[in-house]
This record gives C-alpha cells, structure tokens and sequence, in this order.
C-alpha cells in the first residue's frame, strides 16, 4: 500500500513538470523567434551593407555606426530631439503645477481632473490628425489669431522650418500632461493629511508647504520622468510621421530609421541605428535603476 501511495506521487510530481513545461515551451518559443532572434539578425545586419532584398550582403564593419554618429544628416536628428525634450520639462512643470493646485479644496475636482487626463487617453494617430487640422493654413490656430486680432502672428506653422519642430512637439504637451499629472497627484495625495494640517496650524504658507512637504513627495518621480523623457524623445514617431512624415527637417530618430530602411533600402544601416537606439534606451534605463533605487 505504502509503495502505490508513493509510485502515485512521483507520477503526479512527473505529470506536473511535464504539464509546465508543455505550456512554457510555446511562450518561450514565440519570445525567441518573434523578438531575441530579429534581435540578433539585426545586430547582425547592422555589421553589413545589406539593402533588404539582394540574397547576398558584404561586411563593412563599424561604418555604419560611424555613419550615424558623424554624419550630418543623421546627427540632425538628434538635434530634432531636443524640442521633444525641451517641451518635455515644460510639460513636467505644469503636471506638477496642476497636480498641486488639485490637492487643494478646488471647486468641481473630479470635473478637472477628468479634462486634465483625457487626452493622454486619445490615440497618438488621432491626435495627429487633430493637430494638422488645428495648424493648417487658415485652421483653428489662425482662426483664434484672427479673432484676437494677432494676424501678424499667423505662419504656417508645419511649413516653417522656424516653428515646425515646436508646433509637433507641443502636441505632446497636450497628450502626456494629464498622465504626468497623475503620477504626481497620487504621490501628492499619499503624504498623511495631518502633516498639512500640522503645518497649516504651525503658519507654514503654501508655497512652503509645497517646498517641505509635496515636493519631496515627488521629487523622485519628477527625476524618473526626465530621465524617460530622454528615451521618449528620441523615440517619438506616431505623431510627427502623421503631421510631416519627417519632411522640412522634421524627421526623428525612428522616422529617419524606418526611412533608411525601406525607403532607401539601406537596412543595415538602418539596423545600425536601432542598436544605437537600443544602447541609449539601457542607458536610460540603467541611470534610472540607480536614481530609484532604495536608500539606506
């Protein structure tokens, strides 16, 4: 009796591994072949001058990256990045500035809480939509110039190689605000309500309640968020690619990659610049383990 109570549980014990490893084989599978094998072909392909659709390639080497870090055309994207960045801290600045007004007894919370995040829920497709009409020649922008009585405001702002880059770029201020926001409130809201009560009765007024007790709340959150938005400026695409296509010195880092590769079919050049791409975004995320980790 004792033996067959034995010999059963070994079987179960046997039956349970084989069922897990029948079911983590597929998942396993499809994380090998669909994302870590293109990863190495492409790491591969970025070593070569493959255009995509010849059968045969020929090693170049580092010449591909020393293309994307020297060329001109190239670094000009880096370049574009930095209107994503700059409105990027302004964006940061008034989430936060939202977030503490909010915190307050405001009439109607809900309602402005609501409006605030609203559009971070809107497809970046859509809102490129959205924005190319509110820019366009004679749209919504010069509409509202024209009834301010601002005509010599107007240009066209997509056109312009002076106004371009922060016309789309503040596309993200209105987009990403409202999730910014969220972050800092909730941080704002998880500080005990006796400390401000505890200050307010001590006369501290609400600028240093902000200074001593709300911005330590989130000071760790606002510095995670700046370092993102180095990886997110740089990885901008939906929105640029729906308004310019990259055109009039618009394009960023992905468009000028996704163009390279299949419009002047240099995909191992292309490859290149998604590796480098890659090494930035570790890098980012690297500094962002080290500025988060838990202190002693």
């Amino acid at each position: 009796m004792q033996s067959a109570i034995e010999k059963f549980k070994t079987n179960y014990r046997l039956q349970r591994r084989i069922i897990v490893v029948l079911f983590t084989i597929v998942p396993v599978a499809l994380l090998l072949v669909f994302s870590y094998l293109p990863l190495v072909k492409m790491i591969q392909y970025s070593f070569t001058d493959w255009d995509g659709i010849s059968a045969h390639s020929h090693f170049v080497g580092l010449q591909n990256y020393k293309t994307v870090l020297t060329n001109p055309q190239y670094i000009q994207v880096f370049k574009v990045s930095l209107y994503y960045f700059a409105v990027a801290i302004l964006q940061l600045a008034l989430a936060m500035l939202l977030a503490v007004v909010l915190s307050y007894k405001v009439k109607f919370p809900n309602l402005w809480k609501g409006l605030v995040f609203f559009p971070y829920l809107v497809n970046g497709v859509a809102i490129g939509f959205i924005f190319l009409y509110f820019y366009k020649q004679n749209g919504t922008l010069d509409t509202i110039l024209n009834f301010f009585h601002l005509d010599s405001w107007i240009k066209l702002w997509l056109g312009n190689r002076s106004t371009n880059n922060w016309a789309i770029a503040m596309t993200s201020l209105w987009r990403y605000t409202g999730y910014n926001f969220l972050l800092f409130f909730g941080a704002i809201q998880s500080v005990d309500p006796e400390i401000y009560e505890a200050a307010d009765m001590d006369g501290a007024n609400k600028w240093q309640q902000f200074r001593y007790i709300m911005f330590p709340a989130i000071k760790e959150i606002f510095l995670v968020n700046v370092i993102l938005s180095v990886s997110g400026c740089l990885s901008a695409f939906d929105t640029p690619y729906i308004m310019t296509n990259g055109a009039n010195g618009t394009s960023t880092f992905v468009i000028q990659t996704i163009n390279t590769a299949f419009k002047f079919n240099k995909l191992g050049l292309a490859s290149a610049m998604a590796i480098v791409l890659l090494i930035i975004i570790i890098i980012v995320t690297v500094v962002q383990r080290l500025a988060t980790r838990e202190k002693d």
